[in-house]
């Protein structure tokens, strides 16, 4: 659905797994899911990808982030993530920005930003709360894409309400 321009530019590392991300919240479109999606990378590897999955199991916790964070503590048999960057198209809700600090991974690389619901910067800001880990964060990959992606989807979701 994402079309890229090509250009002389290589791409950065950060951009090559936002595209995963993307790919992911791509295939939650498909399944009629918002789409989000989301990957863990751990020492130049993706560990853990991941999309939005509410709808498909009637569960308001599975979000991309979440089953990211599960699948990669999974993957490295603990609990702790650190060393690890996980990829959102979206910026992270209450709820996901809890969970990732509490699994204290180092660094938030999204997309676009959530101004209903984004907990690093535009609703609240977690990392200002002085609690017992700060992530690193870095937004804008990628993020008029991840953006258009989200508005498509609610744009079509009206449409089918109207009709």
């Amino acid at each position: 659905m994402i079309e890229y321009v090509k250009n002389s530019k290589r791409l950065t590392e950060d951009e090559i797994y936002m595209q995963n991300a993307i790919a992911e919240a791509e295939r939650a479109f498909g399944e009629d899911e918002v789409p989000v999606g989301a990957v863990i990378v751990y020492k130049n590897k993706i560990i853990a990808r991941a999309h939005n999955q509410v709808e498909r199991l009637c569960d308001p916790t599975a979000h991309a982030e979440m089953i990211a964070l599960t699948q990669a503590t999974h993957f490295l048999k603990d609990k702790w993530l650190e060393g690890c960057t996980l990829y959102a198209t979206i910026e992270p809700c209450s709820m996901c920005a809890g969970a990732l600090i509490l699994a204290r991974i180092e660094r938030l690389i999204f997309g676009a930003t959530d101004p209903k619901t984004g907990a690093f910067g535009s609703k609240t800001d977690v990392n200002m709360l002085k609690l017992n880990h700060r992530i690193k964060v870095k937004k804008g990959i990628f993020g008029k894409e991840c953006g258009q992606l989200v508005k498509k989807f609610f744009l079509e979701k009206r449409k089918k309400i109207k009709i």
